[in-house]
């Protein structure tokens, strides 16, 4: 797998890619915030909304791809935005996502770890995110040295519609993780 972390273009060039991604991982059953079932277009339009954020350096976006130069996988880190001074120092991950058909390859691990990698660069010592309780992407955030903060019940509609908690996680990294 390799990560290429995209820029408000690039990202524009896979949109198609991303979408498809995007897709696939909600009708799945993955919970990432939209309900089943969920039409390429849709996920095309969610997509190039995020390329002004990219842009404006509140969001940065990576996308895996694998060796035939496929999107198959994507995380994000949302920035806190510039009029918030009390938290330069955290960011939210974000939309931690692998196709069904790559998973089982370590790819979102290594996501995980570019973006943790990319937060402590640019200086962020705190992460945070929330999960839908007891789904798989749990055991990869305990395993990869993340803190479980609390459940919160009936937080979101899970694809199928039905209510689910959702699992609050941080983790400290660059200088606070030493």
């Amino acid at each position: 797998m390799r990560a290429l972390r995209l820029e408000a273009d690039q990202l524009s060039c896979r949109v198609g890619e991303l979408a498809d991604l995007l897709a696939d991982v909600v009708n799945g059953g993955a919970s990432v915030g939209f309900l089943a079932p969920f039409e390429r277009e849709r996920a095309v339009a969610w997509w190039r909304e995020r390329t002004s954020a990219v842009a404006a350096g509140q969001l940065a976006v990576w996308a895996a791809l694998d060796g035939a130069g496929r999107t198959v996988g994507t995380v994000g880190l949302a920035f806190p935005h510039p009029g918030k001074p009390n938290s330069p120092h955290r960011a939210e991950l974000v939309k931690l996502m692998v196709h069904r058909d790559a998973r089982g390859q370590g790819i979102g691990r290594g996501l995980l770890t570019v973006a943790e990698e990319a937060a402590a660069a640019a200086g962020i010592t705190l992460l945070h995110l929330d999960t839908e309780t007891d789904s798989p992407a749990e055991h990869l955030y305990r395993s990869a040295g993340w803190t479980r903060a609390g459940v919160i019940p009936d937080y979101a509609l899970s694809p199928t519609g039905v209510l689910r908690p959702t699992t609050l996680y941080y983790k400290h990294v660059g200088a606070l993780a030493r």
